[in-house]
């Protein structure tokens, strides 16, 4: 099989892709990548032997050697390079989020469907082993129909990854409960079968805003920037980004097109890191403790009881194929883009549920940002939504 050719736009926190995906004689290398900052450029031509480098995305994109394009750049550049990408007549994968607005997010779609071009929207979180496993307890009917799904994401790194560069800025990021949520969103969305169409949040900054040591404006972050053994607690975080206007706690609920009732709660400065589900159908009902190998899925379905928490059945967390990335997800999120720009088809991830699962994520923002009060989070045009429904084929 003939590698298929790559170009990649941004080597930054997510150039692990980058790595995963450059597999000479086994299906894909990365053969040209742009970055506006010279130590990445560095970094990637050390990563990836055979990679060309450039400072200007366009260059990656005239690139006669290029098959399909990998955007790895900050969210708020994701969709003007995605467009230009796809109007160059490149299939695209396009790392979460889609981009920060619901807008930018509609014209990816609109030119997706104008160019016919190939759209892939990397939300690995489909591919964890933990959510797929969910999904099939779902699916199997063990709990019933779904009724309500509440989850509790606890961000123990949040201060080293969230508030020590461009995530902390709403400029760039519109807030962490569309950039970090937009993952947790989707899975939401994706094991209730249905979108939000309905959000009310509260949220604070109430940690890392009133901390002051930052770094000065233009200063880099520090290369031990990732120090979870010496970060604690919270408030002895050094080296912060020097604006920081984003929430660090966020309480969600949600209304679904369907009926189904949902929460989401996000805390950045908490001991510990994983995400807890749990799923409540109207003949039982799941939860999830741990989210990688050597956690478990529970469920409860059997009769009515004082809580027993060994539950009616139990599920170990698979292993995952490949540790590399997300607990084994990146990989497997590769391997589906690869086929998709070969064959075209369905797909896991759905560029569909990457723009609802931003609309919510927006919409609840501004809601925390209002006080609470509620928001109605706009459909699709349904000629857009039906196109992407039929696997991108007129």
């Amino acid at each position: 099989m003939t590698d298929l050719r790559l170009g990649v736009l941004g080597y930054g926190l997510r150039g692990s892709l980058a790595r995963t995906a450059h597999r000479p004689g086994a299906g894909a290398r990365v053969t040209a990548l742009a970055d506006p900052d010279p130590a990445a450029r560095d970094r990637a031509a050390a990563d990836l032997p055979g990679v060309r480098t450039y400072d200007d995305a366009r260059k990656v994109l005239d690139a006669p050697d290029v098959d399909a394009v990998v955007v790895l750049t900050p969210d708020h550049t994701h969709a003007p390079l995605t467009q230009d990408a796809l109007r160059a007549g490149r299939p695209v994968f396009v790392e979460k989020p889609l981009d920060i607005a619901v807008e930018a997010c509609d014209a990816v779609l609109r030119t997706a469907y104008e160019t016919g071009t190939r759209l892939y929207v990397g939300h690995n979180m489909r591919h964890m082993p933990v959510v797929r496993l969910m999904r099939d307890i779902v699916a199997r009917g063990e709990i019933g129909e779904v009724k309500t799904v509440w989850v509790r994401h606890f961000v123990g790194h949040g201060g080293d990854w969230y508030f020590k560069d461009w995530h902390a800025e709403r400029r760039y990021t519109t807030g962490l409960l569309l950039q970090k949520a937009a993952h947790d969103l989707d899975v939401v969305h994706w094991l209730a079968d249905g979108y939000t169409r309905r959000v009310q949040a509260l949220g604070d900054l109430m940690v890392y805003g009133g901390l002051p040591h930052r770094r000065a404006p233009g200063e880099p972050k520090p290369d031990d920037f990732y120090a979870p053994e010496r970060n604690w607690p919270p408030h002895t975080q050094r080296d912060l980004n020097p604006v920081i206007d984003v929430e660090d706690v966020s309480l969600v609920n949600l209304r679904l097109d369907n009926g189904v009732l949902a929460a989401y709660q996000q805390c950045h400065f908490t001991p510990d890191y994983w995400r807890n589900y749990t799923v409540i159908g109207d003949a039982g009902r799941l939860e999830n403790f741990g989210d990688g190998p050597g956690g478990v899925v529970r469920v409860w379905n059997g009769r009515r009881s004082p809580h027993r928490p060994e539950g009616d059945a139990a599920y170990a967390i698979p292993d995952a194929q490949d540790e590399a990335g997300h607990g084994g997800a990146d990989p497997l999120l590769i391997d589906e883009f690869l086929r998709f720009v070969r064959h075209g088809g369905r797909t896991d991830t759905s560029p569909v549920a990457a723009r609802m699962a931003v609309a919510a994520g927006v919409r609840a923002t501004e809601s925390l940002r209002d006080g609470g009060a509620p928001r109605e989070v706009p459909p699709l045009d349904p000629e857009l939504a039906a196109y992407f429904e039929r696997g991108q084929t007129r």
